[in-house]
């Protein structure tokens, strides 16, 4: 028997929403909704200073007023809680630990500014790729270092290419020794990294399709080889188009022209709603619409193959 599909919201409530976080919660919502599936919010405050929680409470307020509704998470709680990652750490920590007794876990010394030096390899696009200095250092270089510096730890990854087939992008492939190397699962000041906290989360809350910006389609691969050494079952994952403003530059919440705040005070739901449905390929013309009247319409063959940018009239205040 099929699984029920379970989507997921997993913002970072690190600020006020800007549409294209929007168009992200949308486009996971309408990919669950179409299927008859649920929905978990999870507020992704791994680092609480950058994290307050109001801004996780506003964030739940606007996706109230959009009328996208989730089954379990946030503040309304649900059988396989907590929401927030501040409050999940005991679950990566089993999750680490498991890994560092297949013996597959380092200590890495290196730091931002070594990691980014011009010697440092780089892939075509700027990436950095991680040398894998650190894996090799002896015991008593470990111990030496450990004085100076508290160590982060680094995953060892397989010479191997992973591959997977995207609901929006296709066939998608990367070989992780060459594409990102020896991946952090956990930093120097104890925090557990997105890899394994996602991970760790989608496994446990039974989220089966994640969908996602394309930015993070690299990222998919790494996931997927902790997904195998956890034993757990990957879902399905659809990264979508990034929304780009008139210049092509992605959008970002330091930008507050298009945060939900702003766009509250010029835009309906429905408005709103009708704009990002026809730069996603769900209506031909950006008319008001509800979120449920576009459950129907969505299909991931509709959605752009490249990132879209918006019109100049949605930054235009007046």
């Amino acid at each position: 028997m099929d699984r029920q599909v379970v989507g997921r919201f997993a913002p970072s409530p690190s600020g006020r929403m800007h549409l294209g976080n929007v168009f992200c919660a949308l486009l996971a919502w309408l990919a669950a909704r179409s299927e008859n599936g649920a929905v978990v919010l999870r507020h992704e405050d791994l680092d609480p200073e950058r994290c307050p929680r109001r801004y996780a409470e506003l964030l739940e307020d606007d996706l109230l007023w959009l009328g996208l509704d989730w089954d379990e998470g946030g503040s309304r709680g649900g059988p396989r809680g907590p929401y927030y990652q501040s409050e999940r750490t005991a679950f990566y920590e089993e999750a680490y630990e498991r890994l560092r007794a297949m013996g597959l876990i380092y200590p890495c010394f290196c730091s931002r500014a070594e990691l980014h030096a011009a010697e440092a390899p780089h892939l075509s696009d700027g990436r950095v790729l991680y040398s894998g200095r650190c894996r090799s250092l002896t015991p008593e270089e470990r111990r030496a270092l450990s004085e100076r510096r508290r160590p982060a730890g680094r995953l060892m990854v397989p010479d191997e290419e992973i591959a997977f087939t995207d609901l929006s992008c296709g066939a998608y492939r990367e070989n992780l020794a060459a594409m990102c190397g020896d991946f952090l699962v956990r930093r120097s000041d104890g925090v557990f990294a997105y890899q394994l906290a996602v991970v760790v989360d989608d496994a446990l809350m039974g989220v089966t399709q994640v969908v996602r910006g394309r930015d993070l389609l690299d990222s998919t691969p790494r996931q997927l080889y902790l997904y195998r050494l956890l034993g757990y079952t990957p879902p399905a994952f659809g990264h979508i188009p990034l929304l780009l403003d008139p210049a092509g530059a992605r959008l970002s919440k330091r930008d507050a022209a298009l945060d939900l705040g702003r766009l509250r005070a010029r835009f309906t739901p429905e408005q709103l709603l009708g704009q990002l449905a026809f730069a996603g390929g769900l209506l031909e013309q950006p008319e008001p619409v509800t979120a449920r009247e576009l459950v129907p319409l969505f299909a991931w063959e509709k959605l752009p193959a490249a990132d879209v940018r918006l019109p100049a009239s949605i930054w235009e205040e007046g």
